[in-house]
């Protein structure tokens, strides 16, 4: 079965001074959150980014790909905690996302550490935001097995 999702922006201005909002198209759960370039770039001041969004994307998608692995070991989480940290960051070719660095932390009753860290590393390897990330931006990801 074939998803497909939308979003969509509003934008006024230049690249520099302009300002936006971008919405959930297909959910409706969220509405005209503020974009700027300089939420990207600079503090963010209330406003979110693409960047932010990626790593929310990346996050959530990972939460669910490592969860359904664990279930399917027979060690289901009781709890998992995951941030994603991407980084944009000016190169000689031009403004890049350059990688997204997951951080997990779990209660896995009866799983040992050793399994708790391959495990991330799967998911982090098949989930789908990392796959369409691979190859063009560094991933990696940090797990640590709570007791």
């Amino acid at each position: 079965m074939t998803a497909v999702r939308t979003a969509t922006v509003t934008w006024s201005g230049d690249l520099s001074s302009g300002r936006g909002s971008v919405s959930a198209g297909s959910s409706d759960s969220f509405r005209d959150l503020p974009v700027s370039w300089a939420a990207r770039t600079e503090d963010p001041e209330g406003r979110t980014s693409p960047e932010e969004l990626l790593a929310a994307a990346h996050a959530s998608c990972f939460a669910m790909a490592f969860s359904g692995a664990l279930g399917r070991a027979g060690t289901p989480p009781e709890h998992l905690h995951i941030e994603a940290e991407v980084t944009f960051d000016k190169l000689e070719s031009g403004w890049t996302v350059v990688s997204s660095a997951l951080t997990v932390i779990g209660n896995v009753p009866g799983m040992s550490e050793d399994a708790f860290r391959a495990a991330a590393e799967s998911a982090k390897d098949n989930c789908p935001i990392s796959r369409a990330l691979a190859g063009n931006v560094s991933l990696s990801v940090q797990a640590t097995l709570e007791e």
